[in-house]
């Protein structure tokens, strides 16, 4: 098959919805948006149940949850906001306009295959462009009927159903067409994924790695923070890059903290040989293992050659060191949660660094504290593009009501992770923004003394 022949039928119905919706009023616009946000929520429950059975990883209460959740959160808070026309008059006379992009193409993950195209669904009609949806092979049949629902919703509202389109069968070859082919693209996926993004000749946004680490302090309330962390770790059976990967614990309470997250239902593996045998299943030769993502904890200690009992919610490895000195310091998609412990919050703030420099530079972290001077000494100090202050990684760095941060499905980590943003994706950076420059012939123009005197 010709990719590129191929994709260009797509492409072709795109611009062609697109140059009608374009003309949509901001009401309108917002419609469209609250009605593709409304076709997953409507059928969140069987949407999540094709994506546990497809891919085999997560869990179904979660993803409807995950489903239904962030279409309400992403509508509303794209709710009212303005994105067709005059969006803004600032005080320096600059006027700024929003103007579509075009065709978007968006990969979107096995993790994720319902939540993602949804979400970018919504950010992309909401800057009055079409998108073209490539699913992971492994998810394609629950992405393909995500967007069959968006699409019906959207014919029965009155607008063009090529504003979204799905890849049926996508291939690398296909995926990397539609990269190529559309006027921008939206990569949600694995480092390779989004590197054939960033090198598709078109404007890009993607994702770097995870790996969010738990930074806790000596003030923190521990009968408060430990269902959190659980809660964040075992999320979707800890397949969200969002999800808590370590607890980086004062010494002086480590065991404390250790002993509330058993009373809540955790085992800690501290014994060598189980640390070891779950060390050598979860990372064979310091890998992920791939058959394990998405499995339970007991699942996976069973896998390991120990038992747990069935209720267990994650399991706790006891670290042998920070970074290289142990696997469990990177990414782990399933829900087990290393530990470790520090003298100082400094010693701490070095920790959380060795284990981003081993994964995860420029993602996102948890910090549980309530001293406003280590929250800001570890921002300034850590490599990461989001910092969530005593909430759920899981929920709350993806953008929550009870945060400042846009929700979404795509987390941009900077430089630090060869991202072109480092902030959570959403509708702002799928318009271009036109500035309209009035002249003020009353400006003051400085003299060169005024300007270079001290």
């Amino acid at each position: 098959m010709d990719a590129e022949k191929y994709v260009a039928e797509f492409i072709d119905r795109a611009r062609k919805a697109q140059q009608i919706f374009e003309d949509s009023t901001q009401e309108q616009v917002d419609e469209a948006v609250r009605v593709v946000g409304k076709a997953v929520y409507d059928h969140g429950e069987e949407l999540a149940r094709m994506a546990v059975d497809e891919t085999g990883m997560g869990d179904y209460d979660d993803k409807v949850m995950k489903n239904k959740g962030k279409a309400m959160a992403v509508w509303t808070y794209l709710k009212g906001k303005k994105s067709v026309g005059v969006l803004r008059y600032l005080d320096n006379g600059i006027v700024e306009v929003g103007k579509p992009i075009g065709v978007i193409g968006a990969i979107t993950p096995v993790t994720n295959p319902v939540m993602t195209p949804n979400h970018n669904s919504m950010i992309a009609l909401k800057g009055r462009n079409a998108l073209i949806v490539s699913p992971h092979p492994s998810a394609k049949v629950c992405g393909v009927k995500t967007v069959e629902y968006m699409r019906k919703y959207l014919k029965d509202a009155g607008y063009p159903e090529d504003l979204i389109q799905v890849i049926p069968e996508p291939t690398i070859d296909i995926s990397g067409a539609v990269m190529r082919m559309a006027d921008v693209c939206i990569s949600t996926g694995g480092p390779g994924m989004v590197k054939v993004a960033y090198s598709s000749g078109k404007p890009a946004f993607g994702v770097g790695a995870g790996n969010n680490q738990c930074l806790i302090d000596e003030d923190a309330d521990i009968v408060d923070l430990v269902p959190k962390v659980i809660r964040g770790r075992t999320y979707d059976n800890g397949v969200l890059c969002t999800c808590e990967q370590s607890i980086v614990c004062p010494e002086s309470k480590y065991d404390e903290i250790i002993a509330e997250f058993e009373k809540q239902g955790s085992y800690y593996v501290c014994d060598p040989a189980e640390v070891e045998a779950l060390r050598n299943k979860v990372f064979p030769e310091g890998q992920l293992n791939k058959s394990c993502v998405g499995l339970k904890a007991s699942v996976l200690a069973d896998m390991s050659g120990f038992k747990v009992a069935p209720s267990t919610k994650m399991l706790i490895a006891k670290a042998d060191g920070p970074g290289k000195a142990d696997a469990f310091s990177k990414e782990k998609l399933f829900p087990i949660l290393a530990a470790y412990s520090y003298k100082t919050w400094k010693e701490g703030v070095e920790i959380v660094n060795a284990n981003l420099d081993y994964e995860g530079k420029g993602h996102s972290m948890v910090i549980h504290s309530f001293n406003k001077e280590n929250i800001e000494y570890a921002a300034e100090n850590i490599p990461v593009s989001r910092f969530l202050v005593n909430g759920i990684g899981s929920s709350g760095l993806g953008g929550a009501y009870t945060n400042g941060l846009a929700p979404t499905g795509t987390l941009g980590c900077g430089s630090w992770g060869n991202n072109s943003l480092s902030e959570n994706l959403s509708y702002e950076h799928l318009i271009n923004i036109v500035r309209i420059a009035y002249t003020n012939p009353d400006a003051h123009v400085p003299t060169p003394e005024e300007v270079w005197g001290e």
